[in-house]
């Protein structure tokens, strides 16, 4: 049976507000992480950030903490080589994982990332949700299904954060709805809502603030 990806609705507007004020808060970076025993205390519920090395993690991460520089946007893709830890107030961690997919790290270096991430992904057990940015103008790669099945063998159950739709017409946004709505039907642990946004616009940026505060 098919399942439905509908895009996230925006939140009510206490709600809304309630999350803009604790991404308000105190936001700061903790610590860059570089293999398992260097991880902070699983002492609060953590979210998680993935996707291709120019899908705009760190422009979305700036965007949700209203916090240009707090993560390091970069013009050289798969630059960051740490996992990176925000902390969000007392609430929870924000967390920058390496970006994937990209040709011109050396081979040790991708194997390395790869392995940090599997065991990051398999171990985090404060872990609530991770979420998979895909760049709206392109859609799900094969390489976005590799972190995808990664994710489902985890049991870590993620959601799909369109970016970038500000570079898409009104109505074009809709066959990239559909092609990520089928490439999700394969992967068991997505959750079946998916979240547009755009960094520079502010669009869907209130509704994924919402969406992290709730996940106590």
């Amino acid at each position: 049976m098919k399942v439905a990806f509908p895009v996230a609705p925006e939140p009510e507007a206490d709600v809304a507000e309630a999350a803009r004020l604790l991404f308000a808060g105190p936001v700061d970076f903790l610590k860059g992480v570089v293999a398992m025993d260097g991880l902070p205390p699983a002492d609060r519920p953590e979210v998680c950030f993935a996707g291709r090395s120019n899908a705009g993690k760190s422009s979305l991460i700036n965007a949700l903490t209203g916090r240009k520089g707090l993560a390091r946007a970069s013009n050289t893709p798969g630059r960051t080589q740490e996992i990176n830890y925000f902390t969000l107030g007392e609430h929870s961690y924000l967390v920058d994982l390496p970006g994937y997919g990209f040709a011109k790290a050396p081979v040790a270096v991708v194997a390395k990332w790869q392995a940090l991430l599997k065991n990051y992904l398999a171990g985090r057990p404060t872990l609530r949700r991770a979420f998979c940015l895909i760049d709206s103008r392109h859609g799900v790669k094969p390489v976005d299904h590799e972190i995808m099945t990664l994710l489902d063998k985890s049991a870590v159950p993620f959601q799909v954060v369109l970016t970038k739709a500000d570079k898409l017409g009104p109505n074009a946004i809709k066959p990239v709805l559909e092609q990520v709505e089928t490439e999700l039907q394969k992967h068991p642990a997505a959750f079946p809502q998916i979240v547009v946004t755009s960094s520079e616009k502010g669009q869907g940026i209130a509704t994924l603030r919402a969406i992290i505060a709730g996940l106590d």
